[in-house]
């Protein structure tokens, strides 16, 4: 049998805006994503696409790219400057494992426009707007608490931080070549494979979420930390009634946080349960307005867990 409902317009707006948030969020999370260029020569476009991973940064609402000299794309781009830029959620460390064994997809965006190539002047503004945008993430974490910095920096740092990855392209020996991608439409794709698009104007007046800079390295420190992973299991056991034995920090915004716990599931028909992983969101009273708020939040909520526990077991 088959259920169909109707979305009315008010969720259809929430689930656009929503759409927008994490579109933004992902393009502000992330350093890395696959271009595509059609192949050409001296002969001209051919009908073939190039494809390779490249590092770019946001400014303004449009990503930078930097592609590397002995790159096909600054051959391609002479001829043709049409091109996509495909950028995913990203997952970093024991996660990307654990999400394969599951299936689950992670969101993407996808932008088609015209690859240009910046020339000089231009391109030491977006290399110093970089460098800017490097800085200030130095000084947030330098000026943070033991407690986040301690997070921010896991062993695997320089490979799972975005700042340390952006910083390479004026640090390292790489010659570059610097474009700006301008956008002629966009799409956000969702976990399940659902394509939602966005309206370029209402892209350009959303902004990240506060947190989107320190994500891929937020989500490394907690999940390579067993103590920190602990306090995700007590998180589900003690606020959602869920028996869980693991959990993974998934993603995390300013409103709250979404875990990847491994929980009892429903009975079977033998009357075994097996555990399965699920994904559980835990939203703050307060929002968290940076960093600090968050960890801050995240301390309260084990010290709560902790207590609830207790109770209920008598303690």
């Amino acid at each position: 049998m088959f259920h169909f409902c109707i979305i009315g317009p008010e969720i259809q707006g929430c689930i656009y805006e929503l759409c927008i948030c994490f579109l933004q969020n992902i393009l502000a999370s992330n350093w890395q994503g696959n271009l595509n260029t059609i192949k050409a020569d001296a002969q001209g476009s051919k009908d073939e696409i190039y494809s390779s991973k490249v590092k770019y940064f946001v400014k303004k609402g449009k990503p930078y790219i930097w592609v590397p000299e002995k790159e096909l794309h600054n051959v391609n781009t002479i001829v043709d400057e049409r091109g996509s830029f495909a950028v995913s959620s990203p997952f970093p460390g024991p996660l990307v494992q654990i999400l394969k064994s599951i299936r689950k997809l992670p969101a993407r965006v996808a932008l088609v426009g015209d690859v240009v190539r910046l020339e000089d002047e231009k391109a030491n503004s977006a290399a110093e707007s970089l460098r800017e945008t490097v800085l200030a993430y130095q000084r947030a974490v330098n000026e943070s608490s033991y407690s986040v910095s301690g997070i921010l920096s896991s062993p695997e740092f320089n490979s799972t931080s975005r700042i340390e990855n952006l910083q390479d392209l004026f640090q390292g020996n790489d010659q570059y070549s610097v474009y700006r991608f301008n956008i002629s439409s966009c799409m956000y794709i969702d976990g399940k494979g659902a394509t939602h698009e966005v309206n370029l104007e209402d892209m350009e007046k959303s902004k990240a979420d506060p947190l989107s800079p320190f994500l891929t390295s937020l989500i490394d420190g907690i999940n390579r930390s067993e103590t920190r992973r602990r306090a995700l299991v007590l998180f589900c056991i003690a606020f959602l009634n869920e028996n869980a034995k693991d959990a993974f920090l998934l993603s995390a915004d300013r409103k709250g946080f979404e875990v990847l716990g491994k929980v009892l599931g429903s009975l079977n028909e033998d009357g075994s349960r097996e555990y399965q992983w699920k994904e559980l969101r835990f939203t703050f009273k307060d929002e968290a307005r940076d960093l600090e708020i968050f960890c801050q939040h995240l301390l309260q909520m084990e010290e709560e867990a902790l207590k609830s526990i207790s109770h209920s077991a008598g303690i």
